[in-house]
């Protein structure tokens, strides 16, 4: 793969039907980075896939009913330093021209070039008495998604600043890169953990937008459980920042977030 703009296809799972927002089918934040890890992975070797940093949702890709792909682009910058910005772009056609919209973006270094640390964070469980959300009041009422992106099980603690909960793959597999950078679902989950913990302290539902750094330790795997550990860490009028750990019950990090933002985007389809 070159450097500029290049045609992509973009297969659509079927699982994408679980994932709606204002009632349209949307490509999941999670995908976006699969997709485009994956075509990092095929063409630029030297680059390491298990970090990603300032990756960007920028706007909804909506999935018409009824397809089994879609059109997409790819832009890629190569950078002084060796690392690569890749795009996702759409083109949207009108009659007498087209505009391009751009949906995310993640920044990839060369492989030993970077750290590879992952975020710390204590991942002992409070003592304390926990607020407890039960998943099936979660996902009906505080973040409807259909059953594959339902990946939180059993209860969502909270406490403070903090969310616990567990987490559940689906055992199915969206790309073979995810033998790299883990099943997308885990990250999904705990998305959805940051965004219940976020509407204990604001009037709007919290979307992600964007983060500072993501580190793959060890990619998760389709069929299995872990946990995760949600804290935030800034709070403005219009955005809250988020850093995340998922790991299993031994403790072991599996990937992190660091500098999750989350914004109210009602309103972003079509714009």
């Amino acid at each position: 793969m070159s450097e500029g703009r290049l045609p992509l296809t973009i297969p659509v799972k079927p699982w994408f039907s679980d994932h709606c927002f204002a009632g349209k089918t949307v490509l999941p934040a999670v995908e976006t980075m699969l997709l485009l890890a994956a075509r990092v992975a095929e063409s630029y070797g030297e680059l390491d896939i298990r970090v990603m940093e300032n990756v960007r949702f920028v706007k909804f890709l909506e999935i018409p009913e009824g397809i089994s792909a879609m059109d997409g682009l790819i832009d890629c910058e190569m950078r002084s330093d060796g690392s690569l910005e890749i795009q996702l772009l759409s083109r949207i056609q009108f009659k007498a021209m087209s505009r391009i919209k751009e949906h995310g973006s993640i920044v990839f270094f060369p492989v030993k070039s970077h750290s590879h640390k992952p975020l710390k964070m204590d991942l002992t469980q409070p003592e304390e008495a926990m607020t407890e959300i039960k998943v099936d009041d979660l996902y009906r009422e505080l973040v409807p998604f259909g059953p594959y992106y339902q990946s939180l099980k059993k209860n969502l603690y909270l406490l403070g600043v903090e969310a616990w909960g567990e987490l559940r793959a689906p055992d199915v597999t969206s790309d073979p890169v995810q033998e790299i950078i883990g099943s997308p679902f885990p990250l999904d989950g705990a998305f959805h953990a940051a965004c219940v913990l976020g509407q204990q302290t604001v009037d709007f539902v919290p979307f992600p937008v964007g983060f500072d750094r993501r580190v793959i330790v060890t990619p998760t795997r389709p069929g299995c459980d872990y946990r995760t550990k949600v804290r935030l860490v800034h709070k403005t009028e219009d955005e809250l920042v988020f850093d995340l750990v998922i790991f299993d019950d031994t403790g072991t990090v599996y990937e992190t977030v660091a500098g999750l933002r989350m914004r109210d985007v009602s309103g972003a389809l079509g714009r």
